[in-house]
């Protein structure tokens, strides 16, 4: 566990739109089932969120990417290994809503792959 690392500003989450709108209603977000049972909320990077799109979420619509600044989660926030031994962003708390910096709609294009807007 590397608690200490911060590679970067920002991280992503994606998420159902009815989900988010749960959490904006009840000022913070607690995670998805596979969050809960995990123990963490995921997050990933800028440069990790399109294979997390594709391997998760693929072809689902209705969602979201959740922009979120690092700065604003403190210690909370852990890197750890993950996917290919790559270091992931998991939050051991609810994400409160005053670290969102942006929420985008997520699209799909004509081949089903989700389209990102521009990264932070």
């Amino acid at each position: 566990m590397l608690a200490a690392v911060t590679p970067v500003a920002t991280i992503y989450r994606i998420v159902a739109a009815d989900v988010w709108q749960r959490a904006e209603q009840s000022g913070s977000f607690a995670g998805t089932e596979h969050d809960v049972r995990d123990g963490f909320i995921h997050f990933s990077t800028a440069e990790q969120v399109a294979e997390t799109a594709a391997r998760h979420y693929a072809g689902q619509t209705n969602l979201l990417l959740v922009t979120v600044s690092v700065m604003r989660l403190g210690s909370a926030l852990r890197w750890e290994p993950s996917r290919g031994g790559a270091l992931f962003p998991h939050l051991y708390a609810d994400l409160p809503l005053i670290a969102v910096t942006r929420v985008d709609p997520l699209p799909l294009d004509a081949n089903g792959v989700h389209l990102f807007p521009p990264f932070e």
